[in-house]
């Protein structure tokens, strides 16, 4: 069963307490941030909480630990520490413009999985050949640079970031790997990002990355399937099965064909539920 991503929180790496209430909370994943959640003067102290942070169980929980971009002055030092860091699942980059930047950061760290971060215009085109990387295990949109990168203005219906959204799941989707969505900024608005989670869980992404834990129960219910999904995927499973028997290529499920491609999807939706699951028992 492949691990769920729908809820993944970003937590500062130098917040001690904050590290350690995420190990009680309903996320499926935690990206450590030691870039933009830590101040520069903090940089090293941060990395050493992360380090002892990392030694406690923090359980299913995937464990990523984002580093600060190899151009600055703290990347290489970040990239050295993650290297020789125990307890960590992957470790996520920043601004990833092309897949140049995957090896650079490759040739430090040998044994990790790589995510990038995709929020940049020169990102957003060479998706394809960021998602073919060997290295590359996930991808996570950078919405608010992205916004910036673009000089974009906020829209509830995301207009504007579509075009890169769309070129990253593309890109994603085509190479196997997982994709999450950016952040909504406005946490005290649970209508908001519920209809955020929708429009992304409509469009095929794994999950969304999250601001604060009081995100974490709408994002979870919205990219899990619902019980009416897994129900309607069991039946669609047990109906072509039966056609099968019969010599039938085609089955029908409350008046509407079922063939191959959709018990495939209805066999997905069961892992998913399956390992949602496991997940939370």
């Amino acid at each position: 069963m492949a691990r769920p991503y729908r809820s993944v929180l970003y937590i500062p790496a130098a917040n001690a307490r904050a590290m350690e209430k995420a190990r009680g909370l309903p996320t499926d994943a935690i990206i450590f941030d030691l870039e933009d959640a830590v101040a520069p003067a903090e940089k090293p102290a941060g990395r050493d909480a992360l380090a002892a942070a990392l030694a406690e169980d923090y359980g299913p929980r995937a464990r990523i630990v984002r580093i600060n971009g190899l151009a600055t002055e703290w990347g290489g030092d970040d990239a050295r520490f993650c290297a020789d860091l125990d307890g960590a699942d992957a470790v996520l980059i920043p601004k990833v413009d092309s897949a140049a930047d995957l090896d650079r950061v490759a040739a430090i760290i040998p044994d990790l999985p790589l995510w990038a971060m995709m929020e940049t215009p020169s990102g957003m085109l060479n998706a394809p050949q960021i998602a073919a990387h060997s290295r590359l295990q996930g991808m996570v949109m950078g919405t608010n640079d992205l916004a910036k990168e673009l000089n974009s203005r906020f829209r509830p219906d995301r207009l504007p970031m579509l075009a890169g959204l769309g070129l990253c799941l593309l890109a994603a989707k085509a190479h196997g790997k997982v994709i999450v969505d950016g952040v909504f900024n406005a946490f005290k608005d649970d209508d908001g990002l519920r209809a955020e989670c929708e429009q992304g869980r409509d469009m095929g992404f794994d999950g969304k990355t999250l601001i604060h834990p009081a995100q974490l129960a709408v994002a979870n219910e919205a990219f899990a399937p619902t019980e009416a999904e897994v129900d309607l995927a069991r039946r669609q499973i047990d109906a072509f099965q039966s056609a099968a028997a019969e010599g039938k290529g085609v089955a029908v499920v409350d008046g509407k064909i079922v063939e191959n491609l959709h018990v495939e999807t209805a066999r997905k939706t069961l892992d998913r539920a399956k390992a949602i699951a496991a997940m939370e028992g």
